[in-house]
């Protein structure tokens, strides 16, 4: 008996150390219960900017298609927007000092790893690059079971932790770009990046209505409620009805609004991050 149980003891540290020997996972599968952290193996080979793989998919981003990278190549950024508030729903967004992107993963919890100021480091090869209303999106192919488009969707958390790195970059922070006027900004090459909206009011705060009611007083789209900017066109504040800030009632008066400038299609929405994203003007 003794002898059968020292042999069962080696086959299971033999297996053991296999599972940690492949070349492709720095960690145990999660299902079994273990955190991961991505591919500790991931070596930037073929560098590339943000701006250059929006380059190199510009038509799939402009047209709402799709194209699976075939090729190594990596980009690398910090993260200036997660779901740390529930407004941002299982997508992260990086930014570097040319551009930002956002990346769809099937997860929640992402601001736990993926806090703003983390460097990641990821790997394109095999991954799906397109748009969504001309936004530029990481993730993979996806067909939608009713109509039968495809577009790119979200990526399962295991197909991710084999494309990503934690990483420390120096000199790129998650400072937020300084805007009075949507105007300043162009849609193709500013699309995804932190900015402070300054010194704006939002039209519909008359200190009790709430950013995101569900209550059927604001009509919603996809669960989100779109408010208007006095005196400016084409950008809107998009809050979800699961955002934790959603039953906030929105400030009167000029406000700083931060938040990553998404669009859909020509129109900017703001995606606040948390409560804290809006403050009196300064």
């Amino acid at each position: 008996m003794k002898i059968k149980k020292y042999i069962l003891f080696a086959l299971v540290a033999l297996l053991t150390a296999s599972c940690h020997d492949n070349g492709n996972w720095d960690v145990v599968d999660p299902a079994v219960g273990m955190s991961s952290y991505g591919n500790q193996n991931l070596v930037a080979t073929n560098p590339k900017t943000i701006a250059e793989v929006k380059a190199l998919y510009a038509s799939e981003i402009a047209n709402g298609g799709l194209a699976q990278v075939t090729e190594y190549m990596q980009i690398q950024g910090i993260v200036v927007g997660n779901d740390e508030g529930g407004n941002i729903y299982q997508s992260i967004y990086i930014q570097d000092a040319t551009g930002a992107i956002s990346i769809s993963i099937s997860q929640s919890g992402l601001y736990g790893p993926f806090s703003v100021g983390q460097g990641v480091l990821i790997e394109l090869k095999d991954l799906y690059i397109g748009g969504y209303g001309k936004q530029p999106q990481i993730g993979t192919y996806y067909e939608n079971p009713k109509n039968g488009n495809v577009q790119v969707g979200r990526m399962s958390r295991y197909l991710w932790q084999q494309h990503y790195k934690l990483i420390d970059i120096a000199g790129l922070t998650p400072t937020p770009l300084a805007v009075t006027n949507m105007s300043q900004l162009n849609l193709d090459k500013d699309c995804c990046k932190l900015i402070t909206l300054k010194g704006v009011e939002i039209t519909a705060a008359n200190g009790k209505n709430v950013f995101a009611p569900s209550d059927g007083s604001v009509t919603l789209t996809s669960n989100c409620a779109n408010r208007d900017i006095k005196n400016m066109k084409n950008v809107v504040v998009r809050t979800s009805t699961y955002a934790d800030f959603a039953n906030t009632i929105m400030p009167t008066g000029k406000v700083d609004i931060t938040g990553i400038a998404s669009r859909y299609n020509d129109t900017w929405q703001i995606l606040m991050r948390t409560e804290d994203d809006i403050q009196p003007a300064q």
